[in-house]
């Protein structure tokens, strides 16, 4: 209900501008590869019931459970396999225009939106953090597709009818969640929206995340933690940049639609950045977008610029390609 209200109380946006990623994300590229397929498994149908590697941890989920981690794996792998199948191809796509890839792409897209994949209601914790993260490669690669020059899918009604339906899903399993229980899964379902706002045009879904966005701002303290991410004990430095990554990428694409969030509690990201390089700058993918947002000084350049290229299919692919100066 509580959602349901919140986009009946929207005005109605259909002369409003199209939302549009960062300039990057349309930048075209020189055309220096081979095209390729890659073979994708049938569509995802079945429950989003799945097995937690952190299963029979304490409180803090901080233990893996080999057991539960393999079965976890090996039950997710179809839909691992699409997300990296899609991204892989859609960047030999851009670097060769290949059409017998494109049409490999939009073939398995149309495969897995025609079976309404991912969708089923029945899902547990792990399940809906699996629809959630399929979401967000799904929903950058529809927006590369969509926003490169020449696109070969400026309409597509059944896969946009997909992509739509699957991101009504994650509004639904993520919104309204209690301040004890927003955390970084919140915040990748809040970041696999607003990449699914752009490649869908819809400013409903854009300002839900700009919403959880300013949650996620609210919950950083002011030595730049999140209470939530502290009590992972040994693992909070990690989930602290696991947290950060997908709040850096909402911040960069709500600054290209006019939208400044960084300033959000009083600079409550850049807070966050400063602690996750304090204590463990070992996954430095989300400098590149970040240092879009804010001056970075010299030493913070040389860490993200240490290991080119920065590659996350969930943020977009290769990263230091979308947000080279």
């Amino acid at each position: 209900m509580r959602i349901l209200l919140f986009l009946a109380c929207l005005p109605v946006y259909a002369c409003a501008a199209q939302l549009v990623p960062p300039t990057g994300f349309a930048k075209p590229l020189p055309h220096t590869g081979h095209g390729s397929c890659v073979t994708l498994p049938a569509p995802y149908t079945a429950d989003l019931v799945f097995r937690s590697k952190y299963e029979g941890s304490d409180s803090a989920r901080a233990t893996l459970n080999p057991d539960a981690e393999k079965a976890f794996r090996d039950e997710t792998k179809p839909i691992t396999d699409f997300e990296r199948g899609i991204s892989q191809m859609i960047w030999r796509y851009k670097y060769t225009g290949d059409a017998k890839t494109r049409d490999c792409i939009l073939s398995g897209f149309t495969q897995w939106a025609d079976a309404n994949a991912l969708t089923s209601s029945h899902t547990n914790h792990t399940g809906r953090s699996m629809r959630k993260w399929a979401l967000a490669t799904l929903a950058t690669g529809w927006v590369e597709l969509k926003f490169m020059p020449g696109s070969p899918v400026k309409e597509n009604t059944d896969i946009e009818r997909w992509l739509a339906l699957l991101t009504d899903k994650v509004v639904q399993d993520w919104d309204g969640l209690p301040l004890a229980k927003t955390n970084n899964h919140s915040y990748w379902a809040a970041w696999s929206v607003m990449a699914a706002s752009v490649a869908l045009n819809r400013q409903d879904l854009f300002n839900w995340s700009v919403k959880e966005y300013r949650i996620a701002a609210r919950q950083i303290e002011a030595d730049g933690t999140l209470p939530n991410e502290r009590q992972r004990r040994e693992r909070a430095a990690a989930y602290h940049n696991y947290a950060l990554q997908p709040l850096v990428m909402i911040a960069s694409f709500a600054k290209a639609n006019g939208v400044d969030l960084f300033p959000e509690n009083q600079y409550a990201l850049q807070r966050l950045a400063n602690w996750v390089l304090q204590h463990d700058n070992r996954n430095t993918d989300w400098l590149v977008p970040y240092c879009t947002l804010v001056k970075c000084d010299s030493v913070t350049i040389s860490l993200r610029d240490a290991s080119p290229p920065q590659k996350n299919r969930r943020m977009g692919g290769d990263l230091t390609v979308l947000y080279q100066p």
